[in-house]
């Protein structure tokens, strides 16, 4: 499995796994575009994809590494486009500077290592003395940053007299980076001349590429250049080429033996609508598939996690409304609320108002799109486990921390659980519920008791001088909550369980309390001999709970 590979001539070369895509070559040369756009959320195979481009069309290719794949049946094709064009590529995804001036160096490098990999040009007869010293310059990272990759095209027609391709790899990372750190306008106006002169005044240029995750506002960046088009989440042209189809991950796991695990992987990582497909993440796929073949552990994992940036779920949770937080309970448990998508948004933009954040959350691939309206808006759910985990994840993380900061809601929660006040311990979780439940109240029976597991542990952990045990072996089972004051010597067991109704919270109560002696959970202080121990049943149904106490 090719994990972390996104070279397309290395995956050829060293026999990785590929998913053939090079069918986007003919679309893309029929649905001709002189600039094209693709926006996909990160780790849907942008990158490999502009890789793929680059090694199609570049002057000097290794044309071997496209034989069995479905270009190589397109003859005439091949014949007048592959290995026949200059190409200019880069990335911006490493253009994370904290500063203007570090950005600035940082897209330089690139722009200095691209033009030390065509070192032949400041040696050619075709380029004049003007030109010569203009390379030596980008070659060392000097000169007009702006006018760059227009220079570089400019050379290398003269040199092959052919006009050039420029791939762009990860356009808005630079963009992202600067508003989180505050240099936003100088990099819009940086971007938009960079592109301004490589992409619109350019008489050198064949055809252009970019790839984004966001479709930044035409007004920032795309003001100079004349109707990009525009490949998005909601267009049905190449809507199969970044991501796996389910026919591409059902060969994939039989290639591999691992037909098994198909239902698996589709709850997990599939669900993305895209146009008219139905995509899987095919980073998640790979590195699961990686897994399987690699690790006992068969359990599938959180992969996109670990390489997106999932602040901006939190930042929601700050904003939403009550109304809001309804609508996020109703995601949660699987169902889809309608919203109208903004598509083209500046950065600064993004967190304005709760209607922007729903688009960024589309955009971003937290949520995806079932269908359109009659009035123009979308139907938007989570579109797959691995994303509900994602949800559960962050949100829970930050309510902990609002919990946290609430110091007198607390003291007044640990005073009923010390007095053992079961309608004052009753009324303060009622008022955290509010706060919560109406995101987290989703998924399976054991789902939802894990999350009011850990919301009263939540509650108890910042408190000082006491030891807390969760689903610790005791008696005849485990029970769910263990507590002991290091300095009071006092002790309580908490056992919780979920209602399938309202009218069950109180003899559902009851029934945990009746566990906590039936199943002797009392043995895990035998030898700590507390001097009061208290037994606390607790039920939950959505927004309400029930309290007994013993």
């Amino acid at each position: 499995m090719p994990v972390g590979v996104d070279q397309f001539e290395k995956i050829r070369l060293q026999d990785f796994y590929y998913v053939d895509k090079t069918g986007m070559i003919k679309e893309l040369l029929e649905k001709w575009g002189e600039v094209n756009l693709f926006t996909r959320p990160r780790r849907f195979g942008k990158s490999l994809n502009m890789s793929m481009l680059k090694s199609f069309f570049a002057i000097g290719t290794d044309k071997s590494i496209f034989e069995g794949l479905s270009i190589s049946k397109e003859t005439e094709l091949c014949e007048e486009y592959l290995g026949q064009f200059p190409v200019i590529s880069i990335t911006l995804k490493q253009v994370t500077g904290t500063t203007m001036t570090a950005a600035k160096e940082q897209l330089w490098e690139q722009i200095a290592e691209i033009a030390d990999g065509f070192r032949f040009l400041g040696e050619s007869e075709k380029l004049s003395p003007r030109d010569k010293n203009i390379f030596q310059k980008l070659c060392v990272g000097e000169g007009n940053l702006e006018a760059s990759l227009k220079q570089l095209s400019r050379m290398l027609y003269k040199y092959y007299g052919k006009k050039v391709i420029i791939l762009i790899d990860e356009y808005d990372a630079p963009l992202q980076r600067a508003y989180e750190k505050g240099y936003y306008d100088p990099m819009v106006d940086l971007i938009r001349q960079l592109f301004g002169y490589a992409l619109k005044s350019n008489e050198y240029l064949f055809f252009s590429v970019l790839t984004g995750i966001m479709r930044v506002s035409k007004e920032s960046i795309f003001s100079d250049l004349n109707n990009p088009k525009l490949y998005t989440l909601l267009d049905d042209n190449c809507d199969e080429w970044f991501g796996f189809t389910d026919d591409e991950v059902r060969k994939l796991l039989d290639d591999n033996g691992l037909s098994e695990f198909y239902e698996t992987v589709n709850n997990w990582y599939d669900g993305y609508r895209v146009g008219q497909g139905n995509i899987y993440c095919p980073w998640d796929v790979i590195n699961y598939c990686e897994q399987l073949l690699t690790n006992s552990d068969k359990t599938p994992r959180n992969y996109w996690a670990n390489v997106s940036e999932n602040g901006i779920i939190r930042t929601f949770a700050e904003m939403a409304d009550s109304i809001t937080r309804d609508q996020i309970g109703s995601l949660m448990e699987g169902r889809k609320v309608n919203k109208n998508i903004v598509q083209e948004l500046t950065y600064r933009d993004m967190t304005n108002n709760l209607e922007n954040i729903w688009s960024v959350l589309f955009t971003t691939g937290y949520l995806t799109w079932r269908g359109r309206l009659e009035d123009g808006s979308y139907e938007l759910c989570i579109p797959n486990n691995e994303v509900a985990d994602i949800f559960k994840t962050q949100i829970s993380d930050w309510f902990q921390e609002k919990v946290r900061e609430d110091t007198d809601g607390l003291n007044i929660f640990y005073a009923a659980l010390d007095s053992g006040d079961a309608q004052s311990l009753e009324d303060c979780l009622n008022y955290y519920l509010g706060a919560a439940v109406s995101y987290m109240d989703g998924g399976t029976l054991d789902d939802k008791e894990k999350f009011y597991h850990g919301l009263v542990l939540g509650l108890l952990l910042p408190r000082k001088e006491w030891e807390f045990q969760s689903n610790r072996e005791s008696g005849k089972g485990r029970s769910d909550i263990a507590a002991f004051g290091l300095r009071t010597k006092e002790a309580l067991i908490i056992e919780m369980k979920y209602s399938n109704k309202e009218t069950e919270l109180l003899a559902d109560a009851q029934e945990a309390l009746d566990q906590i002696n039936r199943m002797q959970y009392d043995q895990i202080f035998s030898m700590r001999k507390p001097k009061t121990l208290r037994h606390f049943g607790i039920a939950f149904y959505k927004k309400l709970c029930s309290v007994t106490v013993e």
